[in-house]
């Protein structure tokens, strides 16, 4: 990654959960983390987990609420409550329907269990859908797209295994769907996109190539983060670059001046997470890295993505602090992201008048999101 201006054009920061526009029926936790936020039917539209703590909770749910005036107030729609943890809420806007997913997680703080992937749909006279299961155990959706006007669901397997003594191999892969609900491989020939990937952000450019950013976190397939490109005429066949930082939570969003990614920044190492040890085994680095990871600061950043070179130019990070990074991006006025003048970005973070604390000790804290807009004009290197 090169280093950018270091500064954005903000204005508008409103904390949104808990905030003064929730409805009163809505019963918000400390721990408000993953979410996303999408515009649809003339209403905006969010999700998000509330818990008593980013770990692992049997009273965690996802909660649903749309807003009539671009997020100023909101009502509530639905909620998700399992008995055990639920994350990764991700709407998809296709074909005039609005749908919901996330995955199941365990019980235990002390271990990621993920079970199935979930969907609901939202039907204009009768609410939203109880969840169907539509994967088996062991599955994390990260992102659902439409590349070519098609679903596109990235999701990634194997990471029940990722922080335990005995780590197996993670998949990243790419599933699709005729209805929403029934899912499968986007190629059946080629099911793994990335080994050893695991949350994996992508995002389809105006001439058809597709754009791929996937976290590595080791130990047997490298650490950081893959940068891919795929041709329009086969979205698998993908070139990739690595950079030694790791891209927690990526998110891609395309305008006219550019393609932006935001995700989580480490301040420590100069962003690196994988420090380029060359003593120790895969595994121990691997440990040694995710700890220090957890032990330093970190922020919620914007970069311009050079989608011809595979690089990251960072343009300024976003109010933000310790536990962190999680965003969704709309128009703020309810159009088309691609073509808005403002952003409004909505994030998790610590809250902002507290203490800058490392990522780890923030986990256990306190989470609010925030929303933020973000000034478009073609200034903006891309």
């Amino acid at each position: 990654m090169t280093a950018g201006p270091g500064s954005l054009r903000l204005s508008g920061l409103r904390t949104v959960v808990p905030g003064p526009g929730l409805p009163a029926d809505v019963e918000v936790g400390r721990s408000n983390n993953n979410l996303d936020v999408v515009d649809f039917a003339g209403r905006r539209w969010m999700a998000w987990r509330t818990a008593r703590s980013h770990f692992a909770s049997a009273d965690a749910r996802l909660e649903v609420v749309s807003s009539p005036d671009l997020g100023t107030t909101w009502e509530h729609e639905t909620t998700i409550a399992l008995g055990r943890d639920i994350r990764e809420p991700r709407f998809l806007v296709w074909d005039g329907r609005l749908l919901l997913y996330a995955f199941e997680g365990g019980t235990n703080p002390r271990r990621f269990e993920p079970g199935r992937v979930l969907v609901i749909e939202h039907w204009a006279d009768d609410g939203w859908t109880a969840p169907s299961f539509i994967s088996p155990p062991g599955c994390v959706v990260w992102r659902v797209r439409l590349i070519d006007g098609h679903p596109v669901m990235s999701l990634y397997r194997g990471a029940e295994t990722l922080f335990t003594a005995h780590p197996q191999p993670l998949t990243a892969e790419l599933w699709t769907t005729d209805d929403g609900f029934a899912w499968g491989p986007l190629d059946p020939s080629r099911e793994v996109l990335v080994a050893g990937g695991t949350e994996t952000e992508l995002a389809e450019l105006a001439d058809g190539r597709v754009v791929y950013v996937c976290r590595k976190e080791g130990p047997d397939h490298g650490w950081g983060t893959d940068i891919g490109i795929a041709p329009a005429y086969d979205r698998l066949d993908v070139t990739w670059r690595s950079v030694p930082e790791k891209c927690d939570s990526p998110l891609l969003v395309r305008h006219r001046s550019g393609l932006r990614l935001i995700t989580r920044r480490q301040l420590a190492f100069a962003g690196r997470f994988d420090q380029g040890w060359s003593r120790g085994s895969n595994l121990l680095k691997t440990r040694a890295y995710q700890a220090s990871y957890s032990l330093t600061r970190k922020r919620t950043a914007v970069y311009d993505v050079d989608v011809d070179h595979l690089s990251l130019t960072h343009l300024g990070d976003l109010p933000s602090r310790g536990d962190t990074a999680f965003a969704a991006v709309v128009d703020a006025d309810g159009g088309d992201p691609v073509d808005a003048d403002r952003w409004t970005v909505y994030n998790y973070t610590s809250p902002l008048d507290g203490p800058d604390l490392p990522w780890l000790a923030s986990q256990l804290r306190p989470t609010q999101i925030v929303a933020v807009d973000l000034d478009l004009e073609p200034e903006l290197p891309g």
